[in-house]
């Protein structure tokens, strides 16, 4: 079977869209993290557990969620001239192999050597090709050898990809010098978050557009001083119980299981991080849930513990793009000296 992991509308809809000149490169289709996967069949059946569960990762958000989609496809079979169009391709083989060959003709300067490449634009625009050039011998080996070098690369372009399309509107940094001369830190998010404050220690921004009833991304930030000696997970989960009770606009329970803490030692803020998902109470009536993610830091310098915290309200959505737009934003955040 030479397609996987693909629908036939999905299919079809670039079929449609690409039936003009097949000598002019039209615009490419697929989501930033739909992977193409093009690679002989005979390598692909010795490869393809190792490249789904690298490639693939799961993150829990209310379920167990891919980060990437890789869809093989066979080289020249059936729906090779539609899927060779997706914005991201992984090409694997040799030089000597067509498709590689094909690519690597495209490429601005030379490939002599196996590694990982990438060019753009080899067979529609605004596409980027990641080429995973083999040596002729123990080619699988190698390939398997660098599959977390392409993680990692692959997922970095694609946070990359995500921050751009978030701060589109631009960053809000008159409200970042509002918040350093106000309240003594500074975060930065895009000019659509709406914020407002509760009292001097307590500020939300929010973002719940196009419609709250789709989709909610919302970032607290607070503090205690003087700054407690130390905070374990479960104090942090207390402080969190504490600030929903009293700020939030709908109760938000915790769910234990698959929690994940972690601890970070930075140079300036050493970090304490839990990941979690909320849940409406029963008693709500109806229901609702989504990830989120806790930092507790102390800034020395103002003998003050920040509490900062983000939640995702997207159902029937993908969840990844929008937990990747909290992380960026909580990463943001300096505390003033």
């Amino acid at each position: 079977m030479t397609l996987q992991r693909l629908t036939a509308g999905a299919v079809s809809l670039v079929a449609l869209a690409s039936a003009g000149s097949c000598d002019e490169k039209g615009i490419s289709y697929g989501d930033a993290n739909s992977l193409i996967a093009v690679m002989a069949p005979e390598r692909w059946a010795e490869v393809a557990e190792p490249v789904y569960e690298a490639l693939e990762p799961r993150i829990t958000t209310v379920r167990d969620e891919k980060t990437f989609t890789v869809t093989y496809q066979e080289p020249y079979s059936e729906h090779w001239d539609n899927l060779r169009r997706f914005r991201q391709l992984l090409l694997v083989g040799t030089p000597s192999d067509p498709w590689m060959q094909e690519a690597i003709e495209q490429a601005p300067t030379p490939i002599t050597e196996p590694g990982v490449h990438q060019i753009r634009e080899v067979w529609a625009r605004d596409q980027t090709a990641t080429l995973v050039v083999l040596p002729e011998e123990n080619g699988n080996e190698e390939l398997i050898a660098r599959l977390p070098e392409l993680n990692a690369l692959l997922d970095g372009q694609y946070r990359a990809y995500v921050g751009s399309r978030m701060y589109v509107s631009g960053v809000d940094s008159a409200l970042a010098d509002t918040l350093s001369m106000q309240a003594g830190f500074r975060v930065l998010v895009p000019h659509v978050y709406r914020w407002r404050s509760f009292g001097d220690s307590v500020y939300v921004f929010r973002n719940d557009n196009p419609d709250p009833s789709e989709l909610i991304r919302e970032v607290t930030v607070t503090w205690t001083s003087p700054a407690p000696v130390s905070l374990d997970a479960e104090d942090i989960l207390a402080w969190r119980a504490q600030l929903v009770e009293e700020h939030f606009p709908v109760p938000q329970d915790l769910v234990r299981e698959g929690m994940a803490t972690e601890s970070f030692e930075g140079d300036e803020m050493p970090m304490t991080e839990v990941r979690a998902q909320w849940r409406n109470p029963p008693d709500v009536g109806w229901p609702a849930g989504g990830p989120t993610i806790t930092r507790a830091l102390t800034c020395d310098s103002q003998d003050r513990t920040y509490l900062l915290d983000g939640w995702l309200y997207a159902p029937g959505k993908e969840k990844y793009e929008y937990l990747i737009q909290l992380e960026t934003i909580l990463d943001t955040f300096r505390c003033e000296s």
